[in-house]
């Protein structure tokens, strides 16, 4: 799928969800909730589950995707540290703009760009980074996050740590897919799993149309979104900082593969929006994010193919 389908796949999907919700404000905020509850607990642990089982990992691949994970923390640790003590935000917003920065869209963007961009042959790298990076920083790091500044996760360690094994169902997945033989993923259900990832974006978007609407009706968020304090400073993490420090690390010792590069700039992903809800995070400042980093990344992709 190129790089034109996608864009009109995200138009669409937010374009419906505001629609939906100007027109029957209650029916179409209940169906966006409903929506990321399905691809939570449905839809996305299919898409783990096939793609990590049937995963294959070289040695320079893997010095990568140690990089990746260790940028990943270093990158959410400085995001809270400005998120706290600059701009004394509350935990709620705290845990969103570590979302936003943390969740890439790395599969429902990223393949399709990676090859409109660089070319068929290096998806499988771009799976990898998806996979073994994008994976972690979702089922462990987001999750765990939103447990730990939500205000639906509990109050105290037990709750917060009941609350993340409980409404994390990629990470139950991706130790299955871990655990269990490659014969159990063929290529027919792969190539299927990744055909429902994209089928997630316009689902995805339409949630995020409606609730960027719904924030609007109620005289709270101006449609467009304005580029608040807490979504710069996730648009910062999420663009630049983190591709940026990761070439940084990995200078001195490997030639980082460019689906790597391209990879750790993607955009807020959808699942964001899905931990946010679960959590009780703030979905406005995760709809914002999601809503301008991914303008702002596939216009540039645009004006790339034009050169």
């Amino acid at each position: 799928m190129g790089v034109l389908l996608t864009a009109v796949l995200i138009v669409a999907g937010a374009g419906i969800g505001v629609w939906s919700e100007q027109r029957y404000p209650r029916a179409a905020v209940g169906l966006a909730r409903k929506f990321l509850l399905v691809i939570l607990y449905v839809l996305v642990p299919i898409v783990i589950f096939f793609n990590l089982a049937s995963a294959s990992i070289s040695l320079d691949n893997g010095i990568g995707i140690g990089l990746g994970l260790v940028n990943l923390a270093l990158v959410s640790t400085i995001t809270w540290f400005f998120a706290t003590r600059v701009l004394h935000l509350s935990r709620p917003q705290t845990g969103a703009v570590i979302c936003a920065v943390l969740v890439a869209n790395t599969a429902y963007l990223g393949y399709p760009l990676t090859v409109a961009l660089l070319g068929h042959s290096h998806l499988s790298t771009g799976v990898l980074f998806d996979v073994l990076v994008s994976g972690p920083a979702l089922m462990l790091g987001a999750f765990g996050v939103a447990a730990a500044f939500g205000d639906k996760a509990g109050e105290g360690l037990r709750q917060r740590g009941r609350a993340f094994f409980t409404r994390n169902p990629p990470l139950y997945a991706a130790v299955l897919g871990l655990l269990v033989p490659n014969a159990l993923a063929p290529t027919s259900l792969v190539d299927a799993s990744q055909v429902l990832a994209v089928a997630i974006l316009p689902i995805g978007f339409f949630a995020v149309g409606a609730t960027l609407a719904e924030g609007a009706g109620q005289g709270d968020l101006p449609f467009p979104p304005p580029i608040t304090r807490p979504v710069a400073l996730a648009l910062g993490g999420r663009l630049i900082l983190a591709p940026a420090l990761l070439m940084l690390l990995a200078a001195p010792l490997i030639d980082l593969p460019s689906a790597y590069r391209l990879m750790s700039a993607m955009p807020t992903g959808i699942n964001a929006m899905v931990v946010s809800h679960a959590y009780g995070l703030d979905n406005k400042i995760v709809a914002e994010a999601i809503t301008w980093s991914t303008a702002i990344v596939v216009v540039a992709a645009i004006v790339s193919l034009a050169f």
